[in-house]
């Protein structure tokens, strides 16, 4: 199962700047549902509201309308790629240094963390959480003697190795950053005479922002009083964004990348009827992960859409746990089919992407037991074969089914009478600008380069077929 990356919003000049981030957060809580947390500056000093859990259940109408006061704001909701979770690990992070108090929001991974923090500890830094977002922060109080705030970020950035997508609040300065191979989205909007930032423009949608563009790969953008002045901060390197926010993490409604999401899922679905047209019953997807790829193979196979399997949208992040058994009740509480769709049909079902199985597994056995005579599988990705070092939780080769084990076993472990999986070709085929996309989870093409502790986990021929082994 993968885990969303996570999600950044900020605002200048808007005298409900909290309130607007706050909605900002909650259009993006799909990124992240572990911490949230907003910043805002009153003037004279910076303030905060962190918590565990999602954007509605750690703030309050007391935080929004007298606490978090100030017309510049910036907030960060939360899953773990480096760093534990806990509460001193929510963002954004803050601290004092000189003349400045600084928050910073950061989405993506750095994958020379470990080598920096060692250098820094080296040189006397202390650190008080495991965050590679907290390297960054040193990074910019160790360049700002004798340096402006801007060039101090600059030298940080020139540092740091890896995924980012930053929000910096200096004070009154609101500073956007992303990484020179714009791995993580990172948009501009405007909201009146106030500028906004989002990792995806649905939160402009729900603010009645308007969307400007995408901060450009290697762009620093700083907003202070009435101007707005855009920095170079590395001229822009093999072009990397992460092609998984089109498959799977963005909401479909947001423009990504300049992609409209809805449409590049419809397209990998009908991309994928063309390379494996399968005769079956109807179509059906798990939702929602895959409605939008099955719509399009539907539209393209001619075979009716049906939704045979019914998602329970009120299911919290926790429930009171069954007995020991009531076994799969993890998943039967989000899904339940409907049984008269099941018996003696031949389902074909579109899935955005497999990691482990093991939860699609139990799926088709329940379609199996509710007398389903075919069931086939589409996967509108490719196999996903490496492990992702740039803001994906599935970093060990381990957790991949598909790294080591052929797609005629996956099949059978599933439970598939076929399955065919989305190729390298065709999924590009459905993006607009093909050669700008990061593909290393499929082909192992890392395009920032790995420090030797990180590549050596690529290389080793972990136990994928261990995931089967523990099923058969």
């Amino acid at each position: 199962m993968k885990k969303e990356y996570c999600g950044l919003f900020g605002v200048y000049g808007h005298p409900e700047a909290a309130r607007m981030t706050y909605f900002g957060l909650y259009a993006l809580q799909h990124r992240g549902q572990e911490s949230a947390g907003i910043v805002s500056w009153d003037g004279s000093k910076l303030r905060e509201q962190r918590g565990m859990g999602l954007v509605a259940e750690v703030f309050n109408e007391r935080h929004l309308g007298k606490e978090l006061k100030g017309e510049v704001a910036m907030g960060h909701i939360r899953y773990s790629t480096t760093g534990v979770s806990l509460l001193r690990n929510a963002q954004p992070f803050m601290v004092r240094f000189g003349d400045y108090r600084l928050a910073v929001g950061h989405n993506g991974n750095l994958v020379n963390t470990y080598e920096l923090r060692k250098e820094l500890e080296a040189q006397g830094s202390i650190f008080q959480t495991t965050m590679d977002t907290e390297v960054f922060v040193h990074l910019i109080a160790k360049n700002m003697n004798g340096s402006t705030l801007e060039d101090a970020v600059i030298k940080a950035c020139q540092k740091i190795k890896g995924a980012y997508s930053l929000l910096i609040m200096a004070n009154d300065k609101l500073i956007a950053v992303r990484d020179p191979n714009g791995f993580r989205p990172l948009a501009l909007g405007r909201l009146g005479t106030s500028y906004c930032f989002a990792s995806e423009t649905c939160a402009f949608d729900l603010i009645e922002a308007e969307y400007l563009r995408s901060v450009e790969p290697g762009e620093m953008i700083v907003i202070q009083g009435n101007h707005m002045q855009s920095y170079r901060i590395a001229e822009p390197t093999r072009a990397s964004q992460c092609i998984f926010e089109l498959i799977y993490f963005a909401r479909p409604d947001s423009l990504v990348f300049d992609e409209v999401v809805y449409e590049r899922r419809k397209e990998m679905g009908k991309i994928l009827a063309g390379e494996a047209p399968v005769d079956a019953d109807y179509v059906m997807p798990f939702p929602d992960s895959g409605s939008y790829a099955a719509l399009g193979y539907a539209q393209a196979s001619g075979l009716p859409l049906e939704f045979a399997m019914i998602r329970n949208h009120y299911v919290g992040r926790t429930f009171i746990q069954p007995s020991q058994n009531m076994r799969d009740f993890g998943v039967r509480v989000k899904l339940n089919p409907v049984r008269s769709m099941i018996a003696g049909k031949r389902i074909l079902i579109v899935e955005d992407s497999i990691v482990r199985g093991t939860t699609i597994r139990t799926r088709v056995k329940k379609l199996r037991e509710l007398g389903a005579r075919e069931i086939h599988m589409r996967v509108s990705c490719p196999t996903i074969k490496f492990p992702c070092f740039y803001g994906i939780d599935f970093s060990s080769k381990g957790e991949l089914i598909a790294a080591n084990t052929p797609v005629a076993d996956i099949a059978r472990f599933i439970g598939l009478d076929s399955l065919h999986y989305l190729s390298i070709e065709g999924l590009l085929s459905s993006v607009k600008s093909r050669d700008s996309y990061c593909l290393a989870c499929f082909n192992g093409d890392y395009p920032v380069a790995l420090p030797d502790h990180l590549g050596k986990m690529c290389l080793e021929d972990q136990a994928a077929p261990g995931i089967i082994k523990q099923f058969c």
